[in-house]
């Protein structure tokens, strides 16, 4: 059973930043692309950042890039999304997800309305970002 965890959400400050992981487990990921998604009160769940677990390949949505970094840990099955520069449009709940595939092709997907596999995703972590 495929079993994604996320941790390191919080409140913090515009500008400030925040570190959130996603501890895996249950399969190993080889050729996957691992990825978070994020819904706001009100709002879609929107993509927000991908990683290919063997590749290191990774890409972001728009509003995110320079500001953001996704990274994984093959050795301790961890994902990682470092959020720098926050702004209150940041809040939202943040979810670990993970789809087979190749960041180029999923990205797109991600972006057009397409979601990974109900049983892989994670169980979501707050980010609450004041002004």
């Amino acid at each position: 059973q495929v079993q994604l965890v996320e941790s390191g959400g919080g409140l913090v400050q515009a500008g400030g930043s925040l570190r959130l992981s996603c501890a895996t487990s249950g399969r190993t990921f080889s050729g996957y692309v691992m990825g978070w998604f994020r819904q706001a009160p009100g709002k879609e769940r929107e993509f927000v950042a991908a990683i290919g677990w063997s590749d290191g390949i990774a890409d972001y949505a728009d509003s995110v890039k320079g500001r953001f970094t996704i990274s994984r840990d093959n050795a301790k099955n961890t994902v990682h999304l470092q959020m720098n520069s926050l702004k209150p449009e940041d809040a939202a709940v943040y979810y670990c997800v993970a789809e087979e595939g190749l960041v180029e092709d999923l990205q797109k997907s991600w972006l057009s309305g397409s979601r990974p596999p109900d049983d892989y995703w994670g169980q979501g972590t707050q980010v609450t970002v004041s002004s």
